[in-house]
């Protein structure tokens, strides 16, 4: 399994930092949010009603995406490895459910969730953990189930503790970049098989492009 100590330990010390400065989808683009539509789109399609289509936003920090996920009529839990971050989800959205938990090791039972979205949240899981962090998500997602993942774009290795040292904050955090081919034939491994992808230019102050790929459990 992937250590993830100096994740947790970094997203624990800016928490307040980061739900101050990125309390809403202000990050995102329209096209980002159209493939977020999308995606809940899908799932309500599948349910006779909300409650019988729940989501898991696998990695939701803050709490954020959760937050747009369930304006949209989802039914939505957050999960995040990060205390600090939980708490702050908690603090900000107290009407949703969040808990404490690993990528690779989802506190969930099987085929429990209708949808399951990784938004930016591969982002810090090295090339050996990330087929694990995928079987994870389709193990709790039903047959028939929708998967959205979000990442950077690219190839190789980021340092984004600079950012967070402006900020006062001493840490140590890395993040992965990887092709939407790459992220598309390991979900296949795994028993989820694509719908769709955006791929679009890094805008504004974004280093690396984005990508998104929807998917759909066979």
């Amino acid at each position: 399994m992937t250590d993830y100590t100096d994740v947790r330990h970094a997203y624990d010390t800016v928490a307040a930092d980061y739900a101050e400065r990125l309390p809403d989808t202000r990050a995102e683009t329209a096209l980002d949010l159209a493939m977020v539509d999308a995606f809940a789109s899908a799932v309500l399609a599948d349910a006779t009603e909300a409650s019988t289509a729940p989501v898991l936003d696998a990695g939701c920090g803050a709490g954020r995406m959760s937050a747009y996920l369930a304006a949209r009529g989802v039914a939505v839990r957050g999960v995040d490895l990060s205390p600090g971050m939980v708490a702050m989800a908690r603090r900000d959205h107290p009407e949703l459910d969040f808990a404490v938990g690993s990528l690779d090791d989802l506190p969930c039972g099987d085929s429990e969730f209708a949808g399951v979205m990784l938004w930016y949240s591969i982002i810090h899981t090295p090339p050996p953990g990330l087929d694990r962090v995928l079987a994870e998500a389709v193990r709790v997602l039903r047959p028939g189930g929708h998967l959205l993942v979000g990442f950077q774009s690219g190839t190789g290795t980021r340092d984004v503790a600079p950012a967070y040292r402006r900020l006062g904050h001493e840490v140590h955090l890395e993040r992965q970049l990887y092709s939407a081919d790459e992220v598309a034939s390991r979900l296949a491994a795994v028993g989820v098989h694509e719908v769709a992808r955006l791929v679009r230019r890094a805008t504004a102050d974004e280093r690396d492009d984005q990508a998104v790929v929807l998917a759909r459990r066979t």
